[in-house]
């Protein structure tokens, strides 16, 4: 049987292919799990997705799953306690950068009833007749990541540049950045026309 054809960044990696088939692209409205991509994405800068996929469970164990209201309550003890767990990535400032960002995402839920409604403002107006997507062309960031990048970190998020915040977009559906060739990309378009918005 023919293999089907993907982006190129899924590569042959097992792991990284299921990610890529299953989660990318597909539209997300659960607050802990978009809270959990935005912290995962601020502890990838610097590393490679797939090293923050392969430790994906450990964070999930370190942080009480991201449920929200968990890891605000987490403190300096938790901060020295995670600095010495070999299974995830052990720097100070994004581990201290994710407690704070779950009390920030506390402040968004009471304001706008969800962070997936805060969240969601911020979708590009829907367009699936955009220029035909391919690898080079892709950007890093756009201009709907870089007004969500100024809005977190004026609410006091950190670890939410307009690239990091571009890569959550793309990877919560937000915006569908599957190249047109790839099997993953009409499956994306149907979940995201039937979206109920947040």
């Amino acid at each position: 049987m023919e293999a089907p054809v993907r982006c190129s960044w899924a590569g042959s990696d097992e792991l990284y292919q299921r990610y890529h088939d299953e989660e990318w692209g597909r539209p997300v409205t659960d607050d802990d799990r978009l809270f959990e991509k935005l912290c995962l994405e601020g502890f990838q800068s610097g590393l490679s997705w797939l090293t923050i996929l392969r430790k994906r469970e450990n964070f999930r164990r370190a942080f009480h799953g991201f449920v929200i209201a968990r890891v605000a309550a987490m403190g300096e003890a938790d901060i020295e306690r995670l600095l010495q767990d070999p299974g995830i990535v052990r720097h100070r400032g994004k581990i201290a950068s994710a407690i704070n960002n779950a009390a920030r995402a506390l402040d968004l839920q009471r304001e706008f009833g969800s962070l997936a409604a805060y969240v969601w403002r911020f979708e590009p107006e829907r367009d699936d007749s955009r220029p035909l997507v391919t690898t080079g062309s892709i950007p890093a960031q756009t201009e709907a990541s870089v007004r969500l990048s100024k809005d977190l970190r004026k609410r006091g998020w950190s670890f939410v540049g307009p690239t990091t915040v571009y890569a959550f977009m793309q990877a919560m559906g937000l915006v569908n950045d599957h190249v047109h060739a790839c099997f993953c990309r009409e499956p994306c378009t149907t979940a995201r026309h039937h979206l109920p918005r947040p």
